[in-house]
């Protein structure tokens, strides 16, 4: 790569980001090879879905696996972070139909293949996109194993473990009640559901009892189900019907004949004690019903309008038919009351209808066997959660898993890889697709229609995109994997999946750690989202700020499991972090002399500051390291702004000039050798959190090496560490301040020098090592110690630091006559402006007509306005 002899005036990351990711790719910095002597560690990165956009949350995740990666790679494993994106089957499906109904085009008139090609071309298009916007961001993955869910290779792997799970009888087919979405026309896991409280009603309806005038009251939150009632239960124990069980009830609007049945499963004190039975149409009563062998009547199409055979509701969407049978309830008298409720609602997280439960057949895994030995892998530290409290949210869904639902009615996916035989009925469940049927060998062959669920194929994303179920070379070195990233929300989706997928097929449990992050939230701690306008795209940040400063802003902002709030001052902060590291690196470079620093390269003839610098890195260095190693991110990256700001560019390159700008050769070629040293190094723990910027100077300053992000992880040397040093530099540093802050009280130019005289009570070595720092940082025109603060000057200004007493001449710091003739000018305008506030206080007129707000903020004018006066009276009696 070219390189330039000197970094531009003026920090621009347009200039080289594009610039240096293209020039990575290029070397294959990202692209590792297996390699027996390395240590590998594997990342695979959460697919995202495409069917948009990068947001905020996929800038967060993969910032944080980047760091995790960059690290590794710099301390010498081999790191794979393998890329990719999910086919996203229900999402995908409704943008895609979304999309075509606006040209005039309707799924199911283009029919299946016509389609799936448009599917595609969607698909094409956005992955394209999602790889562009995730390259801007900086992510170092090797693309070059990009791995997308409907790959022929994973589609094999999907197929394979459908085979393999269905041989094994822990796949089966069956009619059972199930979340169905009528707006997507599918069924869905529970896990695709969320609870939205909305309000309702319970409406009270009259079941009469058959050849009586007596009814049963119930009370139901969906009336139209009624239409599929095949009893009314009871509790056993409720003396109140219990002459009525057994007995038989008329339907109304339908006139169907339903038992009054006994069950536990009613409360006695929640309602009327009368509960309507639809296990066609309810999870509960579905139970009931199979306890009772009861009729399952299902009386909703699959687009939620009411089924053929119910008169006039027939075809009516559910909500209507509601409207309907409610008004006839009321006019037939068998409405006994409305009763507004609050409850909740299962909505389908995709597109945001309720969901209809409904009997119909699908394919559902049995999770019981799988479940034991996933949660047996948390429970026994294989896998651990970062931080280890959401393994409880874990815990708390596999213990209560139910049979998984793994069919959805849907065009783009894995097609289920069944067939039935349109001849003898015979099904054949098989990898690759048969020829004929293995029972009478015809050849008319049917495949089933619907596709797997979407989490089916993303469960088995850490081996299916190594090649498995083919042994390959990468397969065998980089499973299982080392850490997922991936945020609270989908750790019952997804990562639950991985984990039981990987024990049964691999025998090994995916990744040893999952880290856990929180969401991206509004500045305002909102949810950022479409609705509320208050999204940010982080590309637009990128263009404005550059990666770097919104990688750093989300990493220091970040702590595991939480979510952070997104601040745009934040990201300015972190720009302003890299411009100060891009103007302390050029004044490295620009004051560097290649040939001293080679020179001395061996010499020893540190200064205390020297050594202070090389201690305090080195301390950088391990707690860094140890912070990474635990995943807190954030307080890395805060140390090192921490350091490079402070004490490396305020205060060391600062306590260098005085030797930069000296006749000693050799102190000159210790100080370069020591800036350099610790800014590379400080560009390597800060490259995995800005890569482009450490990038961007490493290249400048070590022309000889390839690339930062293939250099050596800095290490710590015990030996380097002393306390000592730092101890001593603290002393030295204090007084500077100290002495800093009484010049900027009095109002001092930093030109106008004055002698400073020393009481040192403790560390008189230091402030003697430090005389040299005094005169060029805190403006000493002399250093002078004294044995006694008896012998301290007369008529000088004190400031109190750790160690020492520091005085300074008040006539070297400012000409007496003129500054007594500026505080008499300065006595005079407090005393205007109190004398002003007192006038307003004793006008009854201000007083009676101002708010109060108003009159409180004047007397606490005054009372400021009395502590000027008097600490300028104090000023003035000190100087006469």
């Amino acid at each position: 790569m070219d390189e330039k002899k000197l970094l531009s005036t003026t920090y621009d990351p347009k200039e080289f980001e594009d610039r240096l990711y293209k020039w990575w790719e290029e070397e294959k910095f990202f692209t590792p090879k297996v390699d027996k002597n390395k240590k590998p560690f594997t990342i695979m990165m959460p697919p995202p879905n495409i069917t948009g956009h990068l947001h905020l949350g996929h800038a967060l995740d993969n910032t944080l696996q980047d760091v995790l990666i960059r690290t590794k790679r710099m301390q010498g494993f081999s790191t794979l972070w393998l890329p990719g994106e999910d086919h996203a089957s229900i999402a995908t499906e409704v943008r895609v139909e979304t999309e075509l109904l606006k040209q005039g085009l309707k799924k199911k008139e283009m029919g299946r293949e016509a389609f799936l090609e448009k599917v595609w071309e969607w698909s094409d298009t956005y992955r394209e996109r999602i790889k562009t916007q995730l390259k801007k961001v900086g992510v170092s993955a090797d693309f070059t194993r990009e791995a997308f869910t409907m790959d022929e290779n994973l589609n094999k792997a999907v197929r394979t473990v459908f085979v393999k799970l269905y041989e094994e009888g822990l796949i089966y087919q069956g009619n059972r009640i199930t979340n169905w979405c009528p707006k997507c026309q599918t069924a869905i896991s529970d896990a695709e559901i969320i609870y939205e409280e909305k309000e309702g009603n319970f409406w009270h309806i009259k079941y009469p009892v058959k050849d009586s005038d007596e009814f049963v009251e119930i009370a139901t939150t969906r009336p139209e189900t009624l239409l599929g009632d095949t009893a009314v239960a009871v509790n056993p124990k409720d003396e109140r019907y219990s002459h009525l069980v057994g007995k038989i009830l008329i339907l109304p609007l339908v006139g169907r004949e339903i038992p009054v049945i006994a069950d536990d499963y009613v409360e006695k004190d929640f309602g009327t004690g009368c509960v309507k039975i639809t296990p066609a149409h309810d999870p509960n009563d579905y139970q009931v019903g199979l306890r009772h062998k009861l009729p399952e009547i299902i009386v909703m199409n699959k687009n939620g309008t009411i089924s053929e055979g119910y008169g006039k509701y027939s075809g009516l969407d559910r909500y209507e038919a509601r409207k309907a049978m409610v008004k006839d309830l009321e006019e037939q008298n068998l409405l006994v009351k409305i009763k507004p409720h609050t409850h909740n609602v299962s909505i389908h997280d995709r597109c945001s209808d309720v969901i209809e439960p409904m009997i119909s057949k699908q394919w559902y895994v049995k999770m019981e066997s799988l479940a034991k030995p996933a949660l047996d892998a948390v429970r026994g530290g294989k896998t651990k959660f970062v931080p280890e409290r959401f393994d409880k949210i874990y815990y708390n869904w596999m213990e209560n898993i139910q049979d998984w639902c793994i069919s959805r009615q849907l065009w783009w996916g894995h097609r289920i890889p069944v067939w039935y035989c349109q001849d003898c009925g015979e099904i054949t469940c098989s990898v690759e697709a048969p020829t004929h049927c293995t029972k009478c060998q015809s050849s008319n062959l049917r495949q089933d229609e619907d596709v797997l669920d979407t989490w089916f194929s993303s469960a088995l994303w850490p081996f299916s995109t190594l090649g498995w179920p083919d042994k390959t070379e990468d397969l065998e070195y980089y499973y299982p994997t080392d850490v997922l990233v991936t945020g609270y929300d989908i750790i019952f989706f997804w990562v639950a999946r991985m984990i039981f997928s990987g024990i049964h097929n691999m025998d090994e449990t995916p990744f040893h750690t999952v880290l856990i992050h929180g969401l991206v939230r509004a500045e305002d701690g909102r949810k950022m989202s479409k609705s509320l306008g208050n999204g940010v795209d982080p590309l637009e940040v990128i263009d404005t700020y550059g990666a770097d400063a919104l990688r750093f802003m989300l990493i220091t902002g970040n702590s595991p499991g939480n979510d952070i709030r997104f601040k745009m001052d934040k990201v300015e902060s972190a720009r302003n972090f890299a411009n100060k590291i891009w103007n302390a690196s050029r004044f490295v470079m620009m004051n560097l002399d290649m040939d001293l620093v080679n020179k001395y390269k061996d010499s020893t003839k540190y200064s205390v500051a020297d050594k202070w610098i090389l201690s305090r890195f080195n301390t950088l260095v391990k707690e860094v390291t140890e912070n990474i190693d635990k995943y807190e991110l954030g307080i890395a990256g805060q140390k090192i702004y921490d350091f490079m700001w402070t004490e490396f560019c305020d205060w060391y390159i600062e306590l260098t000039k005085p030797v930069l700008w000296s006749e000693d050769e050799e102190a000159k070629g210790v100080v370069y050798n020591v800036l350099r040293k610790v800014l590379i190094g400080g560009l390597q723990l800060l490259h995995p959190i800005m890569p482009y910027i450490t990038e961007e100077i490493y290249l400048h300053l070590e022309p000889e090496y390839k690339s930062i992000t293939i250099s050596k992880w800095p290490e710590y040397d015990e030996s380097l560490y002393s306390k000592e040093i730092e101890t001593k530099m603290n002393y030295i540093i204090e007084a500077i301040k100290a002495l800093r802050n009484v010049r900027a009280e009095m109002n001092v130019a930093p030109s106008r020098r004055a002698k400073v005289v020393i009481f040192a009570s403790e560390g008189r070595d230091a402030f003697e090592e430090g005389r040299i720092y005094f005169e060029k940082l805190a403006s000493a025109s002399e250093v002078e110690f004294i044995d006694s603060k008896d012998a301290a000057p007369e008529k000088a200004v004190s400031a109190v630091t750790k160690g020492a007493e520091l005085y300074m001449p008040l006539l070297d710091l400012i000409d007496l006559d003129k500054e007594l003739e500026r505080l008499n000018k300065e006595l005079v305008k407090l005393q205007g402006e109190i004398d002003r506030v007192e006038k307003k206080l004793t006008n009854e007129r201000f007083i009676s007509k101002a708010p109060q707000e108003v009159v409180e903020e004047e007397k606490a004018k005054g009372e400021k306005y009395k502590e000027m006066h008097k600490a300028v009276l104090d000023r003035i009696a000190a100087l006469k």
